[in-house]
């Protein structure tokens, strides 16, 4: 039995950790993001999704690009689908997805370092 992943709410965690410490919630909810982002394989397609043409690419796009099989990488696009930091949209017979900029700019903004932090 997999554990449910939780999309980031994101009403809650627009602070740099360097500004001030992540409640325990804030970084459970936080961790199911980065470690989906801990796969290379998500971690790449993630990359490709937000790089393509137009901000999103259809399954087709993607598949040739890893030397793994079509229902692992369903897989693993599940994952960043459940987890927030891509969405889908099915279109006739393919699947088209785009990442999710908020989510993109939420995890950017936990990690940022503002200007001056640490002198």
């Amino acid at each position: 039995m997999s554990k449910q992943r939780t999309p980031l709410p994101l009403a809650d965690c627009h602070t740099p950790l360097t500004a001030e410490p992540l409640s325990a919630d804030q970084a459970e909810r936080l961790a199911v993001s980065f470690k989906a982002l801990g796969d290379p394989i998500r971690l790449r397609l993630l990359s490709l999704i937000a790089s393509h043409q137009g901000g999103e690419a259809c399954v087709c796009d993607l598949t040739d690009a890893f030397d793994v099989s079509a229902p692992t990488i369903s897989h693993h696009l599940k994952v960043l689908r459940e987890t927030g930091l891509v969405a889908s949209e099915r279109r006739a017979t393919w699947v088209y997805y785009r990442a999710e900029p908020a989510t993109l700019e939420l995890l950017s903004t936990v990690l940022s370092v503002p200007q001056g932090a640490g002198e």
